[in-house]
């Protein structure tokens, strides 16, 4: 058996690798690691976006976790950084997501997180998955009888979190026409109406969630609908959510897209500038564009770079302290508001930024060059990727390329931590020698490797 959790939880093709069974062991075991030494009867807090198989897996997940003996709060449909501020403000014991983010509908996934609003770090998630592995549905020690857990709905959790976003990134958005596309996700029953009470006039797309929608031909996955909405009225900005609202990312008021890394640009010089960033650092990826390199250095501010992964971010910057970190494709954490990434968050902050220095995005996303980058992948069985990750031709492959830029650029592949997917990224000054490069990598891992 394979290692069940990725880079952010544990996902799958719903109801074929992430079925009723396993959500219900997950249920039971992350009950019993997360909340087993408590000395009054556990409470795990559970959200989940639109999916259609969310109903299905959250019915065996609710059972697992009343079987362990711990009540489950149900929130309903809420973002992912709301229920990691929920499970804090409630006072649970751990909390739990039902989303598969920015994959398409059939994906799932459940992740967990600790009662302070933390993702779990991977001792936590080892012996969650050895009590999985071990299971014995005969066990003499399962709770009977009064001992069992209930399902309880919360149903003020959406207000509650949509009230936490105000007082914490308060800012006047009045006169401002802003366009959100909220991916038929978690969000699209909240966003509209918080940056409407904000002030700003707001028109929407991704806002009608069918179960089978989301993240289809919108979010910040597909920005081509949200880029249109903009231009044709003549908005202020455009923000992109996706799925599970904890990322998000920006369209400038001509129609440009704008990524993770030139928002955590803007934000973090403007919290430099009134002393909000701590020891003036941002904390990012490998995966961050090289102009992000230069404009730091530059402007006196100073990076750290983790692996890919949201949780890598987090890692480094509760370990040194640090207050804003965040990734390209728009993972944005800020500290000192929030355990982990938040798209609706992220976005007031970048506001803020803007209405502060009276800027329009066009203009302040000048701060920083974009090297040309290209983006490509590889779709390899999970089972296959360590092996295509050491193949000696592909390692040779990237050396020659590398020689190629002659400095003036880098090549980056990693297996992705959520799909049968190895990304290949390449970085330089010419876009169609850049694009061929990649075209060759991914041809040639596929050829060995691929689906």
């Amino acid at each position: 058996m394979s290692r069940l959790f990725g880079t952010d939880g544990v996902r799958g093709v719903a109801n074929k690798e992430l079925t009723p069974d396993l959500a219900f062991k997950l249920g039971w075991a992350g009950a019993k690691v997360l909340a087993g030494e408590t000395l009054h009867k556990p409470v795990i807090l559970v959200g989940l976006d639109t999916r259609i198989s969310c109903d299905m897996l959250e019915s065996a997940l609710v059972a697992g976790i009343c079987s362990a003996g711990a009540d489950a709060m149900v929130c309903g449909v809420i973002p992912t950084p709301g229920v990691a501020y929920l499970t804090r403000k409630y006072k649970c014991d751990a909390g739990v997501m039902i989303s598969a983010s920015h994959n398409s509908y059939e994906y799932n996934g459940i992740k967990f997180f600790s009662n302070n609003g933390y993702k779990l770090p991977d001792d936590t998630e080892d012996q969650i998955e050895d009590l999985i592995k071990n299971y014995d549905e005969h066990a003499a020690d399962r709770p009977i009888d009064g001992q069992l857990g209930r399902r309880i709905v919360k149903s003020t959790a959406t207000h509650d979190y949509a009230e936490y976003l105000k007082r914490r990134m308060a800012v006047d958005l009045s006169g401002l026409k802003v366009a959100l596309d909220c991916a038929n996700g978690a969000c699209a029953h909240i966003a509209p109406d918080l940056f409407s009470d904000l002030g700003a006039e707001v028109l929407t797309i991704g806002v009608e969630p069918t179960g089978t929608n989301i993240n289809a031909g919108c979010g910040s996955t597909h920005l081509d609908g949200l880029r249109q909405l903009v231009r044709r009225e003549g908005c202020d900005i455009g923000i992109a959510f996706d799925g599970d609202a904890d990322r998000m990312l920006a369209i400038d008021e001509t129609g440009e897209p704008v990524d993770g890394d030139v928002i955590m640009a803007i934000v973090a010089l403007d919290m430099m500038h009134s002393g909000q960033l701590r020891d003036n650092t941002l904390v990012v990826t490998v995966m961050s564009n090289l102009g992000l390199d230069i404009m730091a250095q530059e402007k006196g501010l100073n990076l750290v770079k983790t692996k890919v992964g949201d949780r890598y971010v987090l890692e480094e910057m509760l370990k040194s302290g640090f207050s804003l970190g965040g990734e390209q494709s728009g993972h944005i954490i800020l500290l000192e508001h929030s355990t982990t990434g938040d798209g609706m968050l992220s976005a007031l902050r970048l506001l803020r930024a803007l209405t502060e220095r009276g800027e329009k995005l066009g203009q302040a996303k000048k701060v920083m060059q974009i090297l040309p980058q290209v983006l490509k992948s590889a779709r390899i069985p999970n089972e296959k990727k360590a092996r295509a990750m050491e193949d000696a031709d592909v390692l040779e492959a990237c050396a020659k390329m590398e020689k190629q830029l002659a400095g003036k650029g880098r090549i980056l592949v990693r297996a992705s931590g959520t799909e049968p997917i190895i990304r290949v990224m390449i970085e330089g000054q010419d876009i169609e020698e850049i694009n061929r490069m990649a075209d060759q990598l991914t041809a040639l891992i596929v050829s060995r490797y691929g689906i």
